[in-house]
């Protein structure tokens, strides 16, 4: 399985970028999945996770009420919807397709990587 990662650019403190992930197989719609950021200097992070059905999702508590995850399994695409954005969000956001159905926190627990996108928030 590839996944694309989409929608990345610079946005204002304050504004709003949505991320898309594209997986290249329908096998896909089984597997939980996860964005995760890596800041210049710092280790990757997990940032939200939603489950193989989409009816369970997870956030790291920085991003609580900020961002919103969601995935079309027809599309075969994920979704990552971020709002009120701050300087500490930039990062290069990664997609992953996790092990199981359930999304993980940690990268040990992901088989599929996207490319990562840029997300730039200047103050």
């Amino acid at each position: 399985v590839q996944l694309q990662a989409f929608g990345g650019g610079l946005v204002q403190a304050g504004g709003s970028l949505s991320l898309s992930c594209r997986a290249s197989k329908r096998t896909f719609s089984n597997n939980g999945v996860g964005w995760f950021r890596q800041a210049p200097g710092k280790e990757r992070e997990f940032v939200a996770g939603i489950n193989w059905r989409g009816d369970s999702t997870y956030y790291t508590d920085s991003v609580k009420g900020r961002f919103t995850i969601s995935r079309d399994n027809a599309k075969n695409t994920v979704y990552l919807e971020m709002n009120s954005l701050k300087p500490e969000d930039t990062a290069v956001y990664y997609c992953a397709g996790a092990l199981a159905s359930m999304a993980a926190v940690l990268p040990s627990g992901y088989r599929y990587w996207g490319q990562g996108t840029q997300v730039t928030v200047s103050s």
